[in-house]
């Protein structure tokens, strides 16, 4: 009796997952894809189409990064970057409705970070991180909308987006979500709030 009770839980327990690992399959699959690939639960404006993933940057980590504008700046700030790809910003930028804009072409260098000059562990174990997690090796993805108050945490849309784009930033670059760092982590920064850490920290939980 116990023993069919546990083939039972067992049958129960893969007929659950198994859409979840199929999902995550074909997630996967379209996270090597080029050019503007419709991803389930994303909505992509390409402002920059994805190439060959053979001839981007060797990206190793992921920055995560929260601008101080109003809400419905994400767009006029990928813009400007895809105009001037090589500014301060990032490549990717994420609106409050979950809106996520694809900037810059992967295999150009944002400017973004400060150069990992953060070595006080406050947040985590700064030692393989200090000037290490640059923007050279590392994806920056900007989430708008806390502003006028920077302590404002991400919306649902835009955690739910996270979700899924982290996912794909992850396949695509062969990332492991312990390389996924808030701005925080990395660099010194306004003392009034800890930005991209919850949504780093999120990204680190999924992942395990």
């Amino acid at each position: 009796m116990m023993m069919s009770r546990l083939l039972a839980f067992l049958l129960a327990a893969l007929f659950l997952t198994a859409p979840a690992v199929a999902a995550d399959a074909e997630l996967a699959k379209l996270a090597r894809a080029s050019g503007t690939p419709d991803i389930p639960g994303l909505k992509i404006v390409w402002l920059a189409p994805w190439g060959d993933v053979r001839n981007a940057r060797a990206w190793r980590n992921i920055i995560v990064h929260q601008t101080e504008g109003p809400a419905g700046s994400a767009r006029g700030g990928a813009q400007a970057q895809a105009k001037n790809p090589t500014r301060r910003g990032v490549t990717i930028w994420v609106e409050t409705d979950g809106t996520v804009y694809w900037a810059v072409a992967e295999n150009l260098v944002p400017t973004h970070g400060d150069g990992a000059n953060r070595n006080d562990n406050k947040y985590i174990d700064n030692r393989p991180t200090y000037r290490q997690v640059v923007r050279d090796n590392s994806i920056g993805v900007e989430f708008a909308g806390n502003y006028p108050d920077v302590t404002a945490a991400p919306t649902e849309a835009q955690v739910a987006a996270w979700k899924i784009l982290v996912k794909v930033l992850r396949a695509r670059y062969d990332i492991p979500a312990g390389r996924v760092y808030a701005h925080n982590w990395i660099d010194y920064k306004d003392a009034r709030y800890c930005e991209g850490c919850t949504l780093a920290t999120l990204a680190r939980e999924w992942g395990e």
